[in-house]
């Protein structure tokens, strides 16, 4: 491979594209894409995508889009980078042509010496000698004349240079978890909305938690953090994730959650953003936690809430960590429930909530190398949910296929999401259906009624043996599809289940 040749991350491929980072994982196990050690030459991407042009930019087009449209000046700050950071992205690039001008200068130089070699070689020598010196003066001006010729760039070149301008690219070690950073974003938000679990604590520079070793590249302070950093440590390249941002590409030492026991039990106020109605027995609760004090979660968990003096209620959050301070809830009426009734009927917008939490172990396993089939019986959609959109972040190459069981029509209260998902999304792949009957009190006529389904399912999709399996929603629904899968074979390991408060 060339001296000359730029090698990118497939992440960086993937946005200069416009794909998801599986579709390039495809056309490489395809053969129809070279990596190496997890990267790309950029002229391989062209010739892979030749419709690839640079009027086509989606960083252009993100930029236009947002001078175009009449958001507020917070909105406009949140996606703009501030004056300072566009800057110095600039100048690393100016930096690095400077450098390029400087190795053709010595390239010339050195051809030209080389030619004078020759030269003198051939004024020595005579006979096929003389032949093979003059033909080799020859090639080499030709060749030298060529790799010097002004060629139309490649577009995918130029687009990546405007997408460092626009985004850096932060690369964690030993982990190898990789995110962008944009807009005035810190290190520690661009990671959590790529569904990176980066440890931090209170997300707003007090406990020191968050950090971490700048290994290369340039960072920014943007935001003033109470928590002190030795000067030995500012030396080493410490800095704090939650008030930085990265100004150019950057790989940071950095630890990442590796299950649930590295989350904490906490203690949070929130605040009601939202209620939604969506039907007489299901709302859904969007609450906004302090920004000084982010909720820290893994997907598929679940918390305790504290509405008025004593009405609780434990339920699965319904919303990924990727999905900055907010945290999502679906929760069905339940009559005679003093925390039910309470938020049917008296909470209001901008009350405060109490969380207690995180806990439960039903979360997306690490290193996924196998399809993933979500099973959601009713309610049980709200932890899936999580799950989905956690693995829709990491952009892992493996199909996600989602089963969700309805008791009747209204038991799939959210039908227009998956849809769209599945229509945005070449890996994923939804079915409905309709169960006819109380998924949460099974008869043995129902149970059988469950079990022909899964059955069918499984015979339609024998593949679905090859995958790792989520279940959620009832107990009795839940209980009854983990052991039809247990006893088709599939380990206990590959087949993960929760019914709490399902």
């Amino acid at each position: 491979m060339s001296e000359q040749t730029q090698l990118i991350t497939l992440s960086r491929a993937a946005r200069l594209i416009g794909v998801i980072r599986s579709e390039l994982q495809k056309k490489i196990q395809q053969g129809d894409l070279q990596a190496f050690d997890g990267m790309v030459n950029i002229d391989d991407l062209l010739l892979a995508y030749p419709k690839a042009q640079l009027e086509d930019d989606v960083e252009y087009r993100r930029v236009s889009q947002i001078k175009e449209k009449a958001f507020g000046k917070r909105i406009f700050e949140r996606a703009m980078q501030d004056v300072d950071t566009l800057a110095t992205r600039v100048t690393e690039l100016s930096k690095e042509l400077a450098i390029s001008k400087i190795q053709v200068h010595h390239f010339r130089h050195l051809m030209d010496r080389l030619r004078d070699r020759l030269q003198g070689i051939s004024m020595r020598a005579d006979g096929d000698a003389k032949k093979v010196a003059d033909d080799l003066i020859g090639w080499l001006g030709d060749e030298a004349r060529a790799a010097l010729q002004p060629d139309y760039p490649n577009p995918l070149a130029v687009r990546d240079n405007v997408l460092r301008v626009m985004a850096a690219h932060v690369t964690v070690l030993p982990s190898g978890h990789d995110f962008f950073v944009e807009g005035s974003d810190t290190m520690l938000e661009g990671a959590l909305r790529s569904g990176v679990p980066l440890n931090y604590g209170c997300s707003g520079g007090n406990c020191g938690l968050c950090k971490a070793k700048i290994v290369s590249g340039q960072v920014k302070k943007t935001r003033f953090h109470d928590y002190p950093l030795s000067e030995a440590e500012k030396i080493q390249g410490y800095v704090l994730l939650c008030s930085n941002t990265a100004v150019t590409d950057v790989e940071v030492e950095a630890s990442v959650a590796g299950g649930v026991q590295d989350i904490p039990f906490q203690e949070i106020s929130a605040k009601v953003k939202t209620i939604t109605i969506l039907n007489d027995e299901i709302v859904l609760l969007l609450l906004q936690t302090p920004r000084s004090k982010r909720l820290r979660f893994l997907s598929g968990q679940y918390v305790t809430l504290k509405l008025g003096k004593s009405f609780t209620a434990e339920l699965p959050i319904a919303s990924c960590p990727c999905d900055e301070s907010t945290i999502l809830f679906h929760v069905r009426r339940r009559p005679g429930n003093l925390f039910s009734d309470y938020l049917f009927e008296r909470l209001k917008t901008g009350e405060a909530v109490e969380i207690e939490g995180p806990e439960g172990e039903f979360i997306l396993q690490k290193n996924i190398t196998r399809p993933l089939y979500f099973f959601a019986f009713d309610m049980g959609f709200a932890p899936i949910k999580s799950l989905m959109k956690h693995a829709m972040s990491l952009e892992h190459e493996q199909e996600i296929n989602l089963y969700w069981v309805g008791s009747t029509e209204s038991g799939i209260y959210l039908p227009n999401m998956p849809r769209a998902w599945a229509d945005a999304l070449d890996n994923f792949h939804y079915t409905k259906v309709i169960a006819g009957h109380d998924l949460s009190h099974l008869t043995q006529l129902r149970e059988d009624a469950l079990l022909a389904m899964l059955k069918g399912i499984v015979n339609e999709h024998p593949e679905i043996a090859d995958g790792d399996l989520y279940i959620a929603g009832p107990e009795s629904a839940s209980r009854v599809t983990e052991q039809f899968f247990l006893g088709l074979g599939l380990p206990k390991t590959r087949v993960f289940l929760t019914y709490k408060s399902l």
